[in-house]
């Protein structure tokens, strides 16, 4: 099995092509008034291309049958007409170049609109998909989804379906003036067509079950090296890179295996074609130039008919690579469906509860959820919090504090019993709007690429610089921010390392304030902080508090003796609940933990 759930031998089994061409077609199908001008414009531009040898030929002849009769004491070549012929032809060639330039036009926005759409499409895809999704996959993995699935799919459709019309009008219109030259020479040119066509299924027959292998493992090496490059100090304490190495290059191999084949058994398309053509071009040769002995042909059209040969050989051969790239086509739309098509958390409610007026009252009845049905971790859970009570959450790790954080936010659903907020199931609001009403400062801060006050600000968008800067003061942040160079202005990048720990919490602190929510969710651990940002980190999460029904999932037992009401949980239950001083009283699991916090001298516990 993959790090993914998934068997890792899933991309050789024989792919559903039919039906994700199928899903493709109706997918493309808004752009049919673009496609059939590209159709249009493909056809045309062919067609007179094919013409072009046909009229080559007549100048041949011209220039043989003058110089034939200047033998003869005629009047040699006719320069006039071969002139005229040759710009005619200059013509047709320039009309060509024309058409083919407004189809490829054409047929790049398509694409590129396909592509758009496509990755819109995916990214509030994302938004919608349950966190197990992600809880089961690595970043990675999805987003190969978003850049190589829907570039694979871009490249090989605009080229396929271009080169499909061109392909297919050329092999009809060249069929025609082959025989429209000689029926016999036609049938000699078209022996070589069995050849070709048994070849060519052979190689795409073996091509085909690599490509999706190509995708599939694609995906794999982008999500290990994602993975590897956001945690590389890690990876350098625990000096695991040889481990890392061996890992990245296993993947890499079977990447390697799947890549070349595929690309060898492509790659072999064109010199065996060449092959078959050329053996087709001497039985041509031949017969033409007997018929033109026999004055059946004219001289001309040995000619026009050699390049038709090769004219008609070249499509087969690009029919053949429009069959591999439509192989490559099929194989990352088919991921990318995949992906579309998954199961979507429900977003609305049938008749959705109102969160106007709200005070945040939350009630837990007989919850019990696993992450798998098989295997439940939280047996049975209820607790009642009264609007603007501080609820500590405590335990060791594995209890589920986190798991219980999740239910509320309905990123899970619990498998029985139900959350109440204010008397209503989580289930009857509408996500977005349950959510709205829930504010989050996490330990793992995060903060995105962009200026400080964009990054308070994501907590109320429209929110106005004076309303920023008062959230800054709430949360202790303003003064950092002043001391900055461009102060609110300043630009965090991709990791926000040019701010410490401590301030990247304050700030996450500041966006939760300007929000304004009803009830708070805290991970308060302070850990990796100096005391004095600690004392300001604990002073504004004070503030962000008052008034608010607030969840904080403790490690340090000491930050929450004034909460309204402790939950201690062990193995899923809550095995005592109550304030500070009753707990330690009671002298149970509570008073261990909290004893044995301060008899190691650690201070804090793990989360």
């Amino acid at each position: 099995m993959s790090r993914h759930g998934r068997p890792m031998g899933a991309g050789e089994k024989a792919k559903d092509f039919k039906g994700t061409m199928k899903k493709l077609l109706k997918y493309i199908g808004r752009y049919k008034i673009a496609i059939v001008f590209v159709m249009i414009f493909a056809v045309g531009s062919t067609v007179f291309n094919i013409v072009g040898p046909k009229i080559l030929g007549k100048a041949t002849t011209e220039i043989f049958t003058g110089l034939v009769g200047k033998v003869s004491g005629g009047k040699g070549i006719d320069f006039g007409k071969i002139g005229v012929i040759l710009l005619t032809l200059m013509g047709l060639y320039v009309i060509s170049a024309l058409f083919s330039l407004v189809q490829g036009f054409i047929m790049t926005g398509v694409t590129q609109k396909l592509t758009y759409r496509m990755r819109k499409e995916i990214s509030e895809k994302i938004n919608r998909m349950p966190m197990n999704y992600f809880d089961t996959r690595t970043h990675g993995e999805v987003l190969s989804r978003i850049t190589n699935d829907v570039d694979t799919l871009s490249q090989s459709l605009n080229q396929s379906v271009t080169q499909m019309i061109t392909s297919v009008t050329m092999l009809i219109g060249v069929l025609i003036m082959m025989l429209s030259i000689s029926p016999l020479m036609t049938l000699v040119a078209l022996l070589i067509l069995p050849l070709s066509v048994f070849l060519i299924s052979i190689i795409v027959k073996h091509s085909q079950r690599y490509f999706r292998n190509q995708q599939e493992y694609l995906g794999h090496v982008n999500g290990q090296v994602e993975e590897v490059y956001s945690g590389h100090n890690i990876v350098k304490v625990f000096n695991k890179e040889e481990d890392v190495l061996k890992e990245f290059n296993k993947m890499n191999d079977t990447l390697y295996q799947s890549a070349w084949k595929s690309q060898f058994f492509s790659g072999m398309m064109m010199p065996i074609m060449q092959f078959v053509g050329n053996l087709g071009y001497v039985g041509v040769t031949i017969l033409g130039g007997y018929l033109a002995i026999k004055q059946t042909i004219e001289v001309g059209d040995i000619q026009s008919f050699i390049q038709y040969v090769r004219s008609f050989t070249q499509p087969i051969q690009q029919v053949a690579q429009v069959a591999n790239m439509l192989q490559a086509t099929a194989a990352a739309s088919e991921r990318v469906f995949e992906f579309l098509e998954e199961e979507e958390e429900e977003q609305f409610a049938e008749h959705p509860v109102s969160v106007e007026g709200l005070k945040g009252n939350v009630e837990f009845r007989h919850v019990k959820f696993g992450y798998h049905p098989d295997n439940i971790i939280i047996k049975d859970f209820s607790t009642n919090v009264t609007e603007g009570q501080k609820i500590a959450i405590v335990g060791p790790t594995g209890a589920g504090k986190t798991t219980l954080i999740k239910l509320l936010m309905r990123f899970y659903d619990v498998n029985e019993g139900e959350i109440l907020v204010d008397g209503h199931n989580v289930k009857d609001f509408n996500r977005s709007e349950l959510r709205h009403m829930f504010g989050m400062v996490l330990q793992d801060t995060w903060l995105f690429n962009g200026s400080i006050r964009d990054n308070i600000r994501y907590g109320k968008l429209d929110a106005t610089d004076e309303e920023i800067i008062e959230a800054a003061k709430a949360a202790h942040a303003h003064h950092f921010i002043q001391t900055l160079p461009s102060g609110y202005d300043m630009e965090l990048n991709e990791e926000a390392s040019n701010v410490s720990q401590g301030q990247k919490q304050l700030l996450t602190i500041a966006r939760a304030i300007l929000a304004d929510p009803k009830i708070l969710i805290l991970d308060e651990a302070t850990s990796s902080v100096d005391t004095r940002t600690e004392v300001l980190i604990q002073k504004a999460m004070d503030n962000l508090m008052k008034g608010r029904t607030s969840f904080i999932i403790a490690h340090r037992l000491s930050t929450i003796r004034d909460a309204d009401q402790i939950l201690v949980l062990k193995d899923g239950d809550i095995v005592e609940q109550g304030k500070h001083e009753e707990l330690l009283e009671k002298g149970g699991f509570y008073a261990d933990l909290y004893n044995s916090q301060f008899d190691d001298g650690s201070g804090e516990m793990a989360s």
